[in-house]
């Protein structure tokens, strides 16, 4: 279970402010794959690294009573100047995993060849987000926190990506964030709608996508044309 308290997030650029969560309540639960839909904006990726403990929140809290991975697809943890193996061994230590069989799981999954030898900051977006994801899911957590990742590599990647995840979620939850509805459709049974600073929850993801949808066209209608 993860529950955001009173969660609020205002950022201050060039003077102006801008609040991508108002006072948010709200409980994810365990063991379920939730879909976070929002605007390009609206602040799902803030909202992921502060339930992942990256980025503090502005006011309010957020209470787990399990594990929780850091964002998928985020490699801002991993230090640039070791080698991607470097990398994942203190990954396995950190977190108490077999560092041999952690190496070796994140090797053969992100499918990087000899840059998996060679300093993270040589790395592509791509590859780095392939890191990212083999370590996540190389290692157990309670709720998995997974931001475009699934995007990433060719079609046979991206199946692989899916069975994996679908085999974590026979005993994990996730919050999921991605641009491709049909994945979201696929992957996730609930839904949470982030709009102007607002979290709404629906316990059908049909009926979520519906509304991030139509949330998706009022943007659209309204917007200046040029």
């Amino acid at each position: 279970m993860v529950r955001l308290e009173n969660l609020s997030k205002v950022y201050v650029v060039n003077g102006r402010r801008k609040c991508v969560a108002r006072n948010i309540n709200a409980v994810f639960p365990t063991g379920v794959a939730v879909g976070l839909l929002g605007r390009n904006g609206a602040g799902k990726s803030s909202l992921l690294r502060m339930i992942a403990g990256t980025m503090d929140p502005t006011s309010g809290r957020i209470i787990s009573d399990g594990t929780i991975s850091w964002p998928v697809g985020f490699g801002g943890s991993f230090h640039s100047d070791l080698t991607g193996a470097q990398n994942i061994r203190f990954v396995a230590r950190i977190y108490g995993v077999n560092v041999d069989y952690l190496v070796d799981y994140v090797r053969n999954f992100a499918e990087l060849g000899v840059h998996f030898d060679l300093p993270f900051r040589t790395y592509s977006s791509g590859m780095r987000s392939r890191l990212a994801f083999g370590a996540s899911m190389g290692v157990h957590f309670d709720t998995y926190l997974v931001d475009e990742v699934t995007s990433v590599g060719d079609a046979a990647f991206k199946r692989k990506s899916e069975a994996v995840f679908f085999e974590r979620m026979q005993h994990s939850g996730a919050i999921v964030v991605t641009h491709s509805m049909s994945m979201i459709r696929r992957l996730c049974t609930i839904g949470a709608v982030l709009e102007n600073g607002e979290l709404t929850l629906y316990d059908d993801i049909v009926e979520a996508v519906a509304v991030h949808e139509q949330n998706m066209s009022i943007a659209t209608a309204t917007r200046p044309q040029a």
